[in-house]
C-alpha cells in the first residue's frame, strides 16, 4: 500500500489515470481541442471516460481514455501514449494498426442498427505520443484517406487520425499546444493553460476519493496480470504435456503408460493419438 501511495503522489499527466481525470474537466478538454484544431467549440458531452468497446465476445476489447462529442456532433477520442510498443512475436510497432482498430470500433459504436452510413458523425482519433513515431520531427502528423492516383482527391469519410509528437521540433501549432507539450515532456509550466492543468492535478492528489479509486484500479490491474500469468503458465504446461505425449506415442508406448507419465487422462492421450 505504501508503494501505491508513493506511486500516486508521483503521477504526472503522462499517466492514463491522471490524463483521463484532467481531460474530464470540460474547460481543459475543450481548450486543448480548440487550440489543436483551431476551431471553436461551444460545449462537449462526455460519452464515457475510458469507455470499453467490446462488440463481439471473440473480438479484442479496448478501453478509450476520453471520448467526447461537441456541439456539432463531431466525436473525439483522446489517448495518451507513453510507450512505442512492439508486438514481441512480429517485432512490428502496434501504433498504426491500433489507431485503425480504435477507429473501427468507434464507428461501430456510433452507428445504430438500421441507420444509414451517412449518419456516421465526423471523428478524430488523437494519440498524444511522448515519442516521434515517424522520426520526422513534426509536432503533429494528420492522416486522412487520399487517392494514390490523385493526391489532391480526398475520400470524404470525415475520419481523421492525428498523431501528436510532444518531442517535435517543427510545424504549425499554437503557443498553448507547445506549452502543453513542454508540460507533458518536462513538467514545465509556462502558460495559463498548463497552470490550469497543474492546479487540477494538485487538486486531484488531495482528493481522498481519487486516491482510493487509483488504489482499487491498481489492485485490479495487478490481479489481472497475476491471472494472465497463471493462465499462461498453465497453458505452457499443457502444451508441454501434449508434446511429451506425442513423443512417447511415436516411441510406441501404450496409452495407459503415457497417461501415467504425463498426468494426462487416458481420454486426453487417446485424443492426441487420434490427431
Amino acid at each position: 500500500m505504501q508503494n501505491l501511495a508513493t506511486k500516486f503522489e508521483n503521477l504526472t499527466i503522462q499517466s492514463d489515470f491522471i490524463f483521463k481525470k484532467v481531460m474530464s474537466r470540460k474547460r481543459i478538454c475543450i481548450h486543448l481541442l480548440e487550440e489543436l484544431l483551431q476551431i471553436k467549440i461551444a460545449d462537449i458531452n462526455y460519452l464515457e471516460a475510458e469507455k470499453s468497446l467490446e462488440p463481439e465476445f471473440v473480438s479484442r476489447g479496448i478501453r478509450l481514455d476520453i471520448i467526447v462529442a461537441d456541439d456539432k456532433n463531431t466525436h473525439y477520442n483522446l489517448e495518451m501514449q507513453v510507450k512505442n510498443t512492439k508486438n514481441p512475436d512480429t517485432k512490428n510497432y502496434v501504433l498504426p494498426k491500433r489507431t485503425r482498430y480504435y477507429q473501427a470500433l468507434m464507428d461501430i459504436d456510433l452507428l445504430q442498427k438500421n441507420q444509414e452510413y451517412d449518419l456516421l458523425p465526423p471523428t478524430y482519433i488523437i494519440f498524444i505520443c511522448v515519442f516521434d513515431f515517424f522520426a520526422k520531427g513534426n509536432y503533429v502528423y494528420t492522416f486522412k484517406k487520399r487517392c494514390l492516383e490523385d493526391l489532391e482527391l480526398e475520400l470524404p469519410d470525415e475520419a481523421t487520425t492525428m498523431i501528436l509528437n510532444t518531442k517535435g521540433t517543427h510545424g504549425s501549432i499554437s503557443k498553448d499546444i507547445k506549452s502543453f507539450y513542454d508540460y507533458v515532456n518536462n513538467h514545465v509550466i509556462n502558460s495559463d493553460f498548463t497552470r490550469q492543468i497543474d492546479d487540477e492535478i494538485s487538486y486531484l492528489k488531495l482528493d481522498s476519493k481519487v486516491r482510493r479509486e487509483f488504489m482499487l484500479l491498481e489492485a485490479r490491474l495487478l490481479d489481472e496480470r497475476r491471472e494472465a500469468k497463471a493462465e499462461g503458465l498453465a497453458e505452457g504446461k499443457a502444451k508441454e504435456k501434449t508434446a511429451t505425449a506425442k513423443r512417447l506415442l511415436s516411441m510406441g508406448l501404450s496409452v495407459e503408460d503415457i497417461a501415467k507419465a504425463t498426468s494426462l487422462s487416458i481420454e486426453q492421450v487417446e485424443a492426441i493419438k487420434a490427431e
